[in-house]
């Protein structure tokens, strides 16, 4: 008769709803259910400037707007052998077709700069690097 009563006490425990389902969900997810899981979502917004920033675009310069600059600045001849590349952080690359036109470029660089930062802004372009290719 021992082992019936023992049944019976155990039995009058009434089962918790969801208790059992919600027991063996966390034991095989490794943890408790969360409750938002909206919780780590974070919004494009707070990223989008720093993404421009790293690509170099945050400066708000086109492409056209750069090569017309440049072609405008620098006249038909040098224009024919250089070409705008990028303009990352500030720094404007061109690229220069032979030695000679780039070690003169590097001569003319301060004037290049002054009258390039008159025409995009005086914030947007700090300096101007030659690469040959």
């Amino acid at each position: 008769m021992a082992t019936s009563k023992r049944r019976t006490t155990v039995m009058k425990k009434k089962p918790r709803p969801g208790g059992i389902r919600k027991e063996i969900l966390q034991e095989w997810r490794g943890c408790e259910e969360v409750l938002d899981l909206n919780s780590g979502i974070q919004k494009a917004e707070k990223f989008i400037s720093s993404i421009l920033k790293a690509a170099g675009a945050e400066d708000g310069l086109h492409e056209d707007q750069v090569k017309d600059t440049w072609q405008e600045l620098a006249g038909d001849f040098i224009s024919r052998h250089t070409a705008p590349v990028s303009v990352k952080n500030g720094n404007l690359v061109l690229r220069v077709t032979q030695p000679a036109m780039r070690f003169h470029l590097e001569q003319m660089k301060p004037m290049l700069l002054t009258r390039i930062r008159g025409k995009l802004g005086e914030d947007r372009i700090k300096s101007i690097k030659f690469t040959l290719g």
